[in-house]
């Protein structure tokens, strides 16, 4: 199986149209059936029904084009990473990112390796650790960011300067914004929206003995999805500070979890995957920045309580 074919494939499947997806590839139409007849030969399976003027995918083609754009992807990355290693003002790199606000110690960092490397492209996915590392496992990406402590057998870690806080994003009008902090026993009987990941992981322990006793009514990947439901009354948001705006003229108020519900968020990379030197670059460059931020922080926290 070639990854011309795959293309092929891909190029068909997207415009489900013969016609146009040749042209696009810059093939006769003869030349893409033939290569599709033959891609379905070599796997036994019809991955297309075909009609007078259209073509969709089969169940089997549904599965091979899930498989067949991670490959395609990879051998794409794959050669771009051999064209920038004699490429000394550039490169690529690929990140998969959790939501936090902490993210501008990454964009920051990236910022200043732009300055050294003019011809620096780079590549953000959102999602949550599921999503991210089951990228970042296929070597799709070279670094991600997560909020959930990471597998040390798996990945090399580089923990950020900060926590990030948990709390309730709430219409103003709501009588909960009333309080200073939201406690588990606020939150019985009321609507919730969270991501299943923090759902599970992050407020289940919270909560303790009061979770069986509270009801998600929706699950969100992306928190800022979430803030409009809760804008306009539908339930109550789960989410890390800073992510949502809740200025006066939004509508909507933040109130942190008590007892403090906090989260630590690391940047990590498979321990078997070989880094790109533009990629140790930038490991190296953040690894520096952040025991730098470590330092200020905990000299800081020693000024505040008169320790120096």
């Amino acid at each position: 199986m070639e990854i011309r074919t795959l293309r092929y494939f891909l190029a068909a499947a997207r415009e489900e149209n013969m016609t146009r997806a040749a042209e696009l590839l810059h093939v006769t139409q003869p030349t893409l059936s033939k290569a599709l007849r033959a891609l379905e030969d070599e796997l036994g399976k019809k991955l297309f029904t075909r009609r007078s003027f259209s073509i969709s995918l089969t169940e089997e083609g549904v599965l091979l084009r899930d498989r067949a754009e991670d490959l395609v992807s990879l051998a794409d990355k794959i050669e771009r990473e051999f064209l920038a290693l004699d490429d000394v003002t550039g490169g690529e790199l690929c990140f998969g990112l959790a939501e936090s606000c902490q993210i501008r110690y990454l964009a920051r960092e990236l910022r200043r390796l732009k300055e050294r490397y003019p011809g620096l492209r780079y590549h953000i996915t959102s999602g949550d650790t599921e999503q991210v590392t089951e990228k970042l496992d296929k070597g799709l990406l070279d670094f991600a960011v997560v909020c959930s402590t990471p597998d040390a057998a798996r990945y090399r870690a580089l923990e950020f300067p900060e926590t990030d806080r948990f709390g309730l994003v709430l219409p103003r009008t709501d009588p909960l914004a009333r309080k200073t902090e939201i406690t588990p026993g606020d939150l019985i009987g009321l609507p919730l929206f969270c991501s299943e990941q923090s759902w599970e992981n992050d407020i289940r322990p919270w909560a303790g003995g009061f979770f069986d006793r509270l009801r998600l009514e929706g699950s969100f990947r992306l928190s800022y999805n979430g803030s409009l439901f809760a804008r306009e009354g539908l339930g109550c948001l789960l989410t890390l500070e800073h992510l949502i705006d809740v200025s006066e003229e939004s509508g909507l108020c933040f109130r942190p979890l008590s007892p403090a519900l906090e989260l630590r968020l690391y940047l990590i990379w498979n321990r078997g995957q070989s880094l790109t030197p533009l990629a140790e670059c930038f490991l190296e460059q953040i690894t520096a920045s952040f025991n730098l931020d470590w330092t200020l922080g905990e000299k800081a926290a020693k000024m505040e309580t008169g320790g120096m």
